[in-house]
């Protein structure tokens, strides 16, 4: 009997050809690439302090045999009243990550030009691509803060879409008033700023976080926000946007799956936003070893950028692959950094002091090489 082939079916060109998300390793791979137990993971940017304790008693009560609000109703209201936005305003979704998609879905038809920065975080281009939008980068200047006459020549070319981090994802460093102010005089109303504040909590506290002055224009807007950094809580994956209109909201929340929040998110999130005291203390302890560690490694003669967030970007002179394989033959996970331009950068997360030393003692011996 002849066997029919097969024939292949045909993929979207716009996903088949995305470039691949560069996450970090996870423990159990490490441990299985260095033969160590005792892995200090310093890659993803969680928060070594874990979460507040109410969350866990939040979940506790959880019942899994039931669906959750697929709106977030109770969340959203809580997150209004923070910050004093109409609840209608704001989605919740899986992680910022969903949050980027969702307004990706809702504004972008093929062949629009989305902007970002260079380098920044991945997904602002990815799923501009997926969407079959075309991604245009603003490198960071070379004492690696934000470029605003750049960033200005840009938007006068009037894209779709402006992702900017701030703080930067992975340089570290935030806009102050003066620059956010220039970037918001540049964009025209053809083009949605998204302002990706997923690091916002660790900034220091004179630094603009966006809703204020956005509040003041006549711009679309979106600003990002997540539980996964300062609150502790990047494994339940929850985020929100607050827009700067109605119509907005409906749309990016017509652009998720009807449940793409499972159960545990919002209810960990309410528990989190109740225990502020907990977050804060968690930062302000994270932002001192921030600044010690940044010291020791610019005393060390690496060059580091300065940063507002729970992380260090790091130029440590060897291909970041390179850099990579030595720090976890000592048991510690770095994220090596690929963009062209950048190949020698790692980012490296601030994790507890004892982390924090145990990677020094690696950069230590790396310096010495």
């Amino acid at each position: 009997m002849t066997k029919l082939l097969r024939e292949e079916i045909p993929l979207n060109p716009h996903v088949a050809g995305l470039p691949p998300y560069s996450a970090g390793l996870n423990i159990a791979a490490a441990q299985k690439h260095s033969g160590l137990r005792e892995i200090a993971a310093l890659a993803s940017n969680e928060n070594p302090d874990g979460c507040s304790p109410k969350v866990a008693a939040a979940l506790a009560g959880l019942n899994p045999a039931r669906y959750c609000d697929p709106a977030c109703t109770t969340l959203r209201a809580a997150l209004g009243d923070k910050l004093g936005v109409p609840a209608e305003r704001i989605v919740v979704g899986n992680g910022s990550d969903g949050m980027i998609a969702a307004v990706c879905r809702a504004i972008l038809r093929p062949y629009a030009t989305v902007a970002t920065l260079c380098p920044d975080f991945g997904l602002h281009e990815i799923e501009a691509l997926e969407n079959g939008a075309r991604a245009e980068k603003v490198a960071m200047r070379a004492d690696l803060d934000f470029d605003i006459p750049a960033i200005v020549a840009m938007l006068a070319r009037k894209p779709a879409i402006f992702f900017l981090s701030s703080p930067s994802n992975p340089v570290g460093p935030a806009l102050d008033r003066d620059g956010l102010q220039r970037i918001l005089s540049a964009v025209t109303p053809q083009t949605l700023l998204v302002l990706d504040g997923a690091y916002f909590e660790f900034t220091d506290d004179d630094t603009p976080g966006g809703l204020d002055a956005l509040a003041q224009t006549d711009l679309s807007w979106v600003v990002l926000r997540t539980f996964s950094k300062a609150y502790g809580l990047a494994g339940l994956r929850v985020g929100y946007a607050v827009t700067s209109d109605l119509r907005l909201a409906r749309a990016m929340t017509a652009a998720k799956i009807p449940f793409n929040v499972n159960a545990a998110a919002p209810a960990a999130a309410l528990a989190a936003l109740e225990d502020e005291a907990w977050m804060r203390a968690s930062v302000a302890a994270l932002k001192q070893e921030r600044q010690r560690v940044s010291r020791i490694v610019a005393a060390l003669g690496f060059r580091v950028a300065g940063s507002q967030t729970n992380f260090l970007f790091i130029d440590v002179g060897w291909d970041s692959r390179a850099a990579l394989d030595h720090f976890l033959s000592k048991g510690i996970i770095i994220k090596p950094w690929k963009e062209a331009g950048y190949e020698t950068f790692i980012r490296v997360t601030i994790g507890s002091a004892s982390e924090n030393d145990r990677f020094l003692e690696a950069l230590r011996v790396l310096a010495k090489e």
